[in-house]
């Protein structure tokens, strides 16, 4: 058998994102999600998992969206205590001090699991696990906790990165889709539909396990103010909830609907 695991990113950033993604999950196909442990919409995910708990819950690491967990951090954060910015990272000649985002990213991990969540595998906002060799960084996590991550390597179709399983292949909504932030609303859902129909079949030939990476969310103050991926998200939503989707991927042939949970467990046997 084969899995297909549809992940939303950004569980725990605001209300409507939680609410976004308890949405697509309950009525439609979504069957993971990664949570931001330094978010506002940290304990209000948490509160929704735990009524939930067939909704797989893995850890978004965040480096550079909100707060730190840690306080103490030299090149982590703006004046003002906030992460920097992708810019920052893309740029060599900055301070990083791989040490604090090993305790920092640690430190997200723990608080989840404090929180009362066992979390299903790894993963990292706007991919920053790929930036600047981090990447050691995470896979050391990942082994210490024993978790699976994202291959968020797009031209690679391995079953692991650095030794830990990962699924073969990522899908974005967006990627090759044409579509962007800018597309109208009207002309947005054809087309990530279409590019995942296209994606799928064609992955499903050689490939075992397949992930959809996605961003539903209803919209609130904070979406609309710090995201630039704003209205669209609700386009998610409608995708993962649409009775077509369902349908689509129920023909999909000898492939079933997976979290990292239970990808992981078939690894393993």
């Amino acid at each position: 058998m084969k899995h297909l695991i549809l992940n939303a990113d950004d569980f725990g950033y605001s209300y409507g994102v939680n609410y976004g993604i308890i949405e697509s999950h309950l009525r439609g196909v979504l069957t993971s999600t990664t949570l931001m442990a330094g978010m506002p919409g940290f304990d209000h995910a948490v509160s929704l998992a735990k009524a939930h708990p067939s909704l797989g819950v893995g850890v978004h690491l965040t480096l550079t969206c909100g707060r730190p967990v840690l306080t103490d951090h030299k090149t982590l954060t703006e004046p003002n205590g906030d992460f920097h910015s992708q810019a920052y990272y893309h740029n060599e000649e900055q301070p990083l001090d791989k040490d604090e985002v090993y305790r920092e990213w640690k430190a997200q991990i723990e608080k989840v699991l404090a929180a009362g969540i066992e979390p299903t595998h790894l993963d990292s906002h706007h991919h920053v696990h790929t930036f600047r060799g981090l990447e050691d960084v995470f896979v050391r996590l990942a082994r210490e906790y024993d978790l699976p991550v994202r291959n968020s390597r797009r031209d690679c179709t391995d079953n692991h990165v650095q030794g830990v399983p990962c699924p073969n292949y990522l899908v974005d909504f967006i990627e090759g889709s044409g579509a962007h932030f800018h597309t109208p609303l009207t002309e947005y859902a054809p087309a990530i539909e279409s590019n995942m129909h296209r994606i799928l079949l064609e992955a499903f030939k050689t490939l075992d396990c397949v992930e959809i990476m996605c961003h539903p969310a209803y919209l609130d103050t904070a979406v609309m103010l710090h995201s630039s991926f704003n209205l669209h998200r609700m386009c998610e939503v409608d995708l993962l909830i649409s009775p077509a989707t369902k349908a689509f991927i129920e023909q999909l042939e000898d492939v079933s609907l997976a979290n990292y949970k239970t990808f992981y467990q078939e690894v393993r046997k």
